[in-house]
């Protein structure tokens, strides 16, 4: 039986770097994928000669070369990947759409307050104060108590609907809660987003991605696609060993799993029964249309670099009640960065979905509602543009059950379960996660959180 210091399940963002970290320092590492690319929630596909990322419409954190201090630069330093290798492209500027006020905020944080200060003069002070605080709070600490973001947040911020245009983009992109998110992600995500912004690798999410395996190689990890894993033996709670799809069987001294708590547990032999409670199954999935045109997005009255529309003074972030919730969308433009690496136009919505809804689908009622979704999705790429429609020359959809067969997350549940284990400590001795049940979330959450739990759990 081989024997390894650590076993990564899943080739995600958060498994790849944590194999990097363990196998930096002369670890024998084994990461196993159940598929044949990595990458995860965050991966890429070839259909019709074109390529289509997957996850990735922009990388949060965005650092200058040389700046000091900041997460991403971190990760890198972590990860020992040089700067210049991701080939960054800036967003040129994003909006948060409501019907009665628009926010645009850029990677200067001095746009967002203008545009505070232009749609809600009687908010300054307060936004002032929510960015003080938010200065001196520590929203990586691993101790942080679990409280819920609003009610924190509403103590600066009086005015409902500004309430909701700020947690729109945050919530959306790193909330497993639905119509809230813990302080500590909020924080996280306040930072990423509005304070250092979005950028893009020059080639997409596939630069980052191929970045992270000539690192993994280099560091002497070994890496199995096509290989998941069976079952994990843990008699009296304590890891015993790792049986692959194949049968074979591997032994270890630790187990990082990103594959979910729910979902790591369930892989456990013998069964772990009393977990249920403390790890419900997460509600929030979405659907995505990804569309190419004949010309590119500001042909099409779209400048933006991302569109978060929501056409309600309040945001309504939960699992809805039909296939899709098609009063709010986040319009990516691939284009609309600093430089465009695009050959056609790309506009890509996300809508938030309800899993049991396209699960009970026949097959094809499945395809007819793909294609009532990407309708959709049409009216309102050219509703926000106002201009007359264009029909694209390719498009693509994947669903919450596109999600759940690619990543294995049950319920095709994006952000997992909204109950978080920090420390990424299991009932198993020795089995631990990262990734999306850890709690750090995003591309840079998850990799944070591969080399943090790497760190607490493999080095020291």
């Amino acid at each position: 039986m081989d024997h390894y210091d650590s076993i990564i399940i899943g080739a995600g963002m958060s498994g790849l770097a944590a194999g990097i970290r363990l196998a930096m320092f002369d670890q024998k590492v084994l990461v196993l994928e159940k598929h044949s690319l990595p990458g995860g929630l965050n991966s890429f596909y070839r259909r019709k000669g074109r390529n289509l990322d997957v996850g990735l419409h922009a990388l949060t954190n965005f650092m200058k070369k040389g700046e000091k201090a900041k997460p991403l630069g971190k990760i890198l330093k972590q990860l020992r990947i040089p700067y210049d290798s991701l080939q960054l492209m800036e967003q040129k500027r994003s909006v948060v759409h409501f019907p009665n006020h628009r926010l645009a905020f850029s990677n200067d944080l001095e746009l967002f307050k203008a545009e505070i200060a232009r749609e809600f003069p009687d908010q300054v002070q307060g936004f002032s104060e929510l960015l003080e605080m938010l200065e001196a709070y520590n929203e990586v600490d691993l101790e942080a108590k679990a409280e819920m973001a609003k009610e924190v947040v509403a103590k600066y911020i009086t005015n409902e609907e500004l309430l909701e245009m700020i947690f729109c983009p945050l919530m959306v992109y790193g909330s497993a809660w639905e119509d809230d998110m813990d302080f500590a992600q909020f924080a996280i995500m306040f930072q990423s987003i509005f304070m250092e912004g979005f950028s893009r690798p020059r080639g997409g999410v596939r630069t980052l991605i191929s970045l992270l395996m000539d690192k993994l190689k280099a560091s002497g990890c070994e890496i199995r696609f096509n290989q998941g894993v069976k079952q994990i033996n843990a008699p009296e709670g304590k890891l015993q060993s790792v049986v692959l799809a194949s049968g074979e069987t591997l032994s270890a001294n630790r187990v990082f799993s990103s594959a979910g708590h729910r979902e790591t547990l369930n892989l456990c032999s013998p069964q772990v029964n009393h977990f249920e409670q403390s790890s419900p199954v997460g509600r929030l999935s979405f659907v995505e249309c990804i569309f190419h045109f004949s010309c590119k997005p500001s042909d099409l009255g779209l400048h933006e670099t991302i569109i978060f529309y929501n056409n309600h003074a309040k945001y309504v972030y939960k699992r809805p009640e039909e296939l899709i919730d098609a009063r709010s969308a986040v319009v990516c433009m691939p284009n609309n960065f600093s430089e465009d690496d695009q050959e056609e136009g790309v506009v890509r919505v996300t809508f938030m979905a309800n899993y049991d809804k396209w699960k009970e689908l026949g097959k094809e009622e499945y395809k007819e509602a793909k294609e009532r979704v990407a309708q959709a999705a049409l009216a309102l790429i050219f509703e926000i543009s106002a201009q007359e429609q264009k029909f694209p020359v390719f498009s693509d959809v994947f669903t919450p059950l596109t999600v759940e067969r690619y990543t294995g997350h049950l319920q095709g549940s994006i952000y997992g379960s909204p109950k978080k284990l920090r420390k990424g400590e299991t009932f198993v001795e020795n089995i631990f996660l990262c990734g999306t049940d850890q709690g750090f979330l995003g591309i840079s959450g998850s990799l944070l959180s591969g080399i943090s739990m790497a760190n607490l759990h493999g080095l020291k």
